[in-house]
């Protein structure tokens, strides 16, 4: 008598799972925290749970006082506003197949593995999308508030002033304090507000800036790089944190050498609309004899003030 082959006597993934979800998030988040640098300076939005794709931000104009002249009406100030709109299609994944017999007889330290790096996979990726966007900083440009393309606004970390060209090999320079101090000026002439600015540079220019005495004063790391908790905080320089990163953008001159883009911003330069993750998801596939395991986000980021920021081109 032939035997019947029937859907219920199928394992599923209550009985064969073996694996706790919730451990599984904790370990990936705990690792995509420890990784990101970026993230934590900008303008960070919570869309978890929220549906919808696009988030609408309105940018009030600022007013202006008038002198109130005796016996008559005060002047009214008319609305204006423009509005930043940001569509939320960022959606990354880490997938990985653990074989039964893989499961069996690795140690405990290869699931550790696997959420340890897909913490520190999503935490670049973010990072990276974050930093392509100081291509846009206009802060330096002649009309800081319309966003430029392609580093066209960036400056040379040499003097701050001389703008970034790519033509021949390029005129990319070291940073210097000088440099420093101008890129600071070109944030102050644009008003933007003095708290929560951030220098951002490449480990290679982190080198270069340690080999200057003047980095190496107190002034420059101080107590707060000694008791910072914060992600890639080397120290400070006129107030403004210094952070390195090996996720700074970059552009290329005419003849193929490359440079990097250190960045000095404001944070609401740029804003980042998380709507779902960093999320883990286990399923246990029967016809691979095998978990499936899934880390994945969904976000976008996104320049919403130009003129809040500038671009540093350096040498690689």
């Amino acid at each position: 008598m032939a035997t019947t082959f029937a859907g219920t006597d199928s394992v599923d993934v209550s009985g064969a799972g073996n694996y706790i979800p919730e451990l599984w998030s904790d370990e990936v988040l705990a690792a995509y925290k420890a990784n990101l640098v970026m993230e934590q300076l900008v303008t960070r939005l919570d869309f978890h749970g929220e549906k919808g794709d696009t988030i609408r931000i309105p940018q009030p104009t600022r007013g202006s006082v008038s002198a109130k002249v005796a016996d008559n009406t005060v002047v009214l100030i008319a609305e204006s506003n423009t509005q930043f709109s940001l569509v939320i299609n960022n959606h990354f994944e880490y997938s990985r197949l653990i074989d039964d017999i893989a499961k069996t007889q690795a140690l405990d330290s290869m699931r550790q593995f696997y959420t340890d790096d897909a913490g520190y996979a999503l935490a670049i990726q973010v990072d990276t999308d974050i930093n392509a966007l100081g291509e846009g900083f206009a802060a330096s440009a002649a009309t800081p508030t319309t966003a430029g393309t392609a580093y066209d606004e960036a400056v040379i970390g040499s003097d701050g002033s001389t703008q970034w060209t790519d033509q021949a090999s390029g005129n990319g320079a070291a940073l210097t304090d000088a440099g420093i101090r101008r890129v600071i000026q070109y944030l102050d002439a644009s008003n933007v507000p003095a708290r929560d600015r951030a220098l951002v540079v490449s480990e290679v220019e982190k080198r270069k800036l340690l080999g200057l005495p003047r980095f190496t004063e107190q002034a420059f790391g101080g107590a707060a790089a000694a008791d910072s908790i914060r992600n890639g905080l080397i120290g400070n320089v006129y107030g403004v944190p210094v952070y390195v990163t090996t996720n700074t953008g970059t552009d290329d001159a005419n003849d193929s050498t490359t440079y990097d883009a250190c960045l000095m911003f404001q944070r609401e330069a740029i804003v980042f609309v998380e709507q779902l993750g960093p999320r883990t998801q286990t399923q246990y596939k029967q016809e691979f004899l095998a978990d499936l395991f899934t880390a994945d986000q969904l976000y976008e980021a996104g320049l919403m003030r130009p003129e809040a920021g500038v671009a540093i081109i350096v040498p690689q």
